[in-house]
């Protein structure tokens, strides 16, 4: 597996994009992740992009969209990030990516009102129309696990019936590593995903809540599971997630550290990144 970064770590500090491509590439990642929506990006930047990726030599595997509306309960919001999800395809088209990343929402009310089958049963309906789109085009979908208690994809049981209800061979699942460790999934669990999972993240936190560290900051003991993710035979990326560096002057060092630390928890994992 190739050793990435996702770059919302360098926007987040206010860093310009070719300038986090090419310290992404400097500090010596194998591929990028891009974190920016379609809608929201010109020409100029999506151009830069992917020329500036395709200067410096660094692959983009992923790219990343939160639509929490794929399940709100209406029509015309689903329409609508229906609509935004095929633009963010047609973006990792353009941008010569292997999958989109996509974090679906959460069950509102807290599971009152709206029955929370009707809101599953409206996320696998749309993943499928998606799944034939994106299979169209040649990528993949990767479904995000989020550890909240309300969302839809909050533990890998759930993940897998989700993925078998979707049955499309495009839905495919994402692992993400500091995820597992506050949903208090035990690596063992991760063998319900072989042949599921194509895109891992990884990070650390402490252990109560979501934060996206460099690992060594934080208590997650990645060993067993990224022996577990070894055992997956994933032929994609395990991708660096940083969000919101306390000192983003010295996002370098941040990015810099998370590398390192990396790389060793893979070399001792027996995780190649030929």
């Amino acid at each position: 597996m190739k050793l990435g970064l996702i770059n919302s770590a360098w926007a987040q500090a206010g860093k310009g994009t070719a300038f986090g491509i090419q310290q992404t590439k400097a500090i010596g990642f194998d591929t990028i992740d891009i974190f920016a929506d379609p809608l929201d990006t010109d020409a100029k930047e999506r151009k830069l992009i992917r020329t500036e990726c395709e200067r410096v030599g660094l692959p983009i595997v992923s790219v990343a969209c939160v639509a929490v509306g794929l399940i709100d309960f209406n029509p015309s919001v689903q329409r609508f990030h229906l609509d935004r999800c095929r633009a963010y395809l047609h973006f990792c088209y353009e941008l010569g990516a292997r999958n989109l990343l996509l974090v679906l929402g959460e069950y509102i009310w807290e599971r009152q009102v709206i029955p929370p089958a009707e809101q599953w049963a409206t996320g696998v309906r749309h993943l499928k129309t998606l799944g034939d789109y994106a299979a169209k085009l040649g990528l993949e979908i990767a479904l995000e696990l989020e550890p909240f208690k309300l969302s839809l994809l909050n533990d890998v049981p759930n993940m897998v019936r989700f993925i078998d209800d979707a049955g499309h061979p495009a839905v495919r699942a994402n692992i993400d590593v500091s995820h597992l460790q506050l949903a208090g999934t035990k690596p063992e669990e991760l063998r319900a995903l072989k042949g599921k999972a194509i895109h891992v993240h990884i990070s650390d936190c402490d252990g109560k809540v979501h934060g996206d560290l460099p690992p060594g900051r934080g208590v997650v003991d990645f060993g067993p599971y990224l022996k577990e993710i070894a055992a997956l035979g994933i032929d994609g990326a395990v991708s660096i997630e940083l969000e919101y560096s306390p000192e983003p002057d010295k996002i370098v060092e941040w990015v810099t550290e998370a590398y390192r630390e990396t790389d060793k928890l893979l070399k001792a994992a027996g995780i190649s990144r030929e």
